[in-house]
C-alpha cells in the first residue's frame, strides 16, 4: 500500500470521527473571530495600534497604514476569509486565503518579537494547517503525483466514530503549551510594547544596564531591532 493510499485511510478514519469535525468547526470560528475585528478595522481606514513609531511593529504598522489602498486591500482579504470560513461550502478557500496572511503576521511577529501576536499567530498558523488537512481530499488533486483511482473518492462525512480521540488531543494541548514555551524562551530580550515594560525584564537579565540601553535604543533612539540586539550582545555581562 502506497503512503497516498495510507494518507486516504487516515483522513477518512478522522473524517468520520465527530471529535475531529467539531475541533475543525471550532478551528473555523476561531480563526473568522481572529480577522474578521483587525479586517474591518483596515477596510474603515483606522489605526489598530497605539504602538510608537519607535517600536518595530509600531514602524511597520505605521508605514503599513500610509500605503493606502493596500491597507483597505488586505482587511478586505482578511474579512473575506473569515467569511469564508463561516461557510461550510466555502471553508476550504477561505482557509486558502487565510493562511500566507497569518503566515506571514507569524513571521513578523517573530522577527520583531511583538508581545500582541508573538504566541498567538504560531497557533493560528498550527489551526489553519489542521483545516488545510481536514479539507485534503478537495486538494490533493494539485499535488505533483500520480493518485490511485481509490484516492479520488470522497471520504464519508458522515459520523461513523464517537470516540473521543484522547491521542489527538493530548497532542494538541502539549503542542500548545510548546509553542507558549518556545516562545517564551526562544529570545533573551523582547522591545515589549512600551520603555517601562520593555525595562522590567532587565532585573531578571544578567546584563542590566545593556538591557536598559536596549531599551532606549528602541523606544527612545529609534533604532532598528537588529542593531539594538548587537549592540546587547557585544557589551559584557555584569
Amino acid at each position: 500500500m502506497s503512503i497516498y493510499s495510507k494518507l486516504d485511510q487516515l483522513h477518512s478514519k478522522a473524517r468520520g470521527n465527530k471529535w475531529f469535525r467539531y475541533f475543525a468547526i471550532f478551528n473555523r470560528l476561531a480563526l473568522a473571530a481572529g480577522f474578521i475585528p483587525s479586517g474591518l478595522t483596515k477596510v474603515i481606514g483606522e489605526r489598530f495600534t497605539v504602538l510608537t513609531p519607535c517600536h518595530p511593529m509600531g514602524h511597520y504598522l505605521d508605514a503599513f497604514y500610509f500605503t493606502g489602498y493596500y491597507y483597505t486591500f488586505v482587511g478586505v482579504l482578511q474579512v473575506t476569509a473569515a467569511i469564508l470560513l463561516l461557510i461550510p461550502r466555502t471553508a476550504t478557500l477561505g482557509a486558502f486565503i487565510y493562511f500566507p496572511i497569518i503566515l506571514n503576521i507569524c513571521i513578523l511577529s517573530l522577527a520583531v518579537r511583538f508581545d500582541g501576536s508573538l504566541f498567538s499567530s504560531p497557533l493560528m498558523v498550527l489551526a489553519n494547517l489542521y483545516l488545510l488537512c481536514w479539507d485534503y481530499h478537495k486538494w490533493k488533486f494539485i499535488l505533483p503525483f500520480k493518485l490511485a483511482k481509490t484516492q479520488g473518492e470522497i471520504p464519508n462525512t458522515g459520523t461513523s466514530s464517537n470516540k473521543f480521540p484522547i491521542g489527538f488531543f493530548t497532542g494538541v494541548f502539549l503542542t500548545a503549551v510548546s509553542v507558549v514555551l518556545i516562545v517564551t524562551n526562544i529570545f533573551t530580550l523582547y522591545p515589549r510594547n512600551t520603555i517601562s515594560e520593555c525595562k522590567k525584564q532587565c532585573t531578571s537579565s544578567d546584563k542590566t544596564e545593556a538591557c536598559i540601553e536596549f531599551c532606549n535604543c528602541i523606544h527612545t533612539e529609534c533604532q532598528p531591532i537588529d542593531k539594538c540586539l548587537e549592540d546587547f550582545e557585544k557589551t559584557p555581562t555584569d
